[in-house]
């Protein structure tokens, strides 16, 4: 049996681990659901999936009993380094050393750079909010996840900080203007996109809304909304490499 071959009869019958690493609005989360609700209606149907609270659990599965693991966003900063981000950066760590497939969004790509020894801070020049064109690279289109996508799509974004250097030996996939670290592997099946795949445009206009103090612009930023069905397809397309 060949290496992928065996890989996929590993992963067979086992759940994708949905980490949320923090919740969105309350009022959103009643109209919409939550961050972990929008990504396994991304994974699609019929896919196992379990789900964790990364403020509330003390530990993780075995890597091995896991399909494939997607991390959230979160309204926090990998930056302070609080005890439970931490604790979930070493795990993924552990997940990716293991071949698990792993995707990060959002502070779950910022986490999994800083685990790996890169480098996260706020975004030089504010934050990065709206639908705005992610364009990949050369390396991207060989790339397992992102290889289907059209060189350049639209994405929805929200973030104050960045992944401001990758990991030592991570493939740089995708940029935008703002951002230069878009999207990145590291090892074989570890993932980190910085724009967000669960949104919808109703998601990102209801952040758009609730960020008014902080954007220039905002009547300019939400007629800007529109749909991401590439971004979004991310995510079933991860499900399919979980899987096999």
């Amino acid at each position: 049996m060949s290496q992928s071959n065996s890989a996929q009869a590993f992963r067979a019958g086992k759940p994708i681990l949905i980490v949320a690493a923090g919740k969105t609005f309350p009022d959103l989360c009643q109209q919409e659901g939550d961050f972990s609700d929008w990504i396994e209606r991304g994974l699609g149907e019929g896919v196992a999936v379990r789900h964790v609270d990364a403020h509330e659990t003390g530990t993780y599965p075995e890597p091995h009993e896991l399909a494939g693991v997607v991390v959230s966003g979160s309204h926090d900063m990998v930056s302070d380094r609080q005890p439970w981000s931490e604790r979930l950066g070493q795990w993924m760590k552990r997940c990716v050393d293991a071949d698990v497939p792993v995707l990060g969004i959002c502070y779950g790509h910022q986490l999994l750079a800083h685990a790996m020894g890169g480098q996260v801070g706020n975004l030089p020049n504010g934050p990065e909010v709206g639908t705005q064109d992610i364009r990949l690279n050369h390396a991207a289109q060989e790339d397992e996840l992102l290889g289907h996508l059209p060189k350049s799509f639209p994405a929805q974004l929200v973030h104050y900080q960045s992944a401001l250097s990758l990991p030592p030996g991570a493939v740089l996939l995708a940029s935008s203007t703002a951002e230069p670290h878009q999207a990145f592997r590291v090892g074989r099946r570890g993932w980190g996109v910085q724009f967000h795949p669960e949104f919808s445009p109703t998601a990102m206009r209801g952040y758009i809304g609730r960020m008014t103090g902080s954007l220039g612009d905002v009547s300019r930023l939400l007629s800007d909304v529109r749909p991401s069905p590439a971004a979004a397809g991310i995510l079933r397309r991860f499900s399919e490499v979980a899987t096999g």
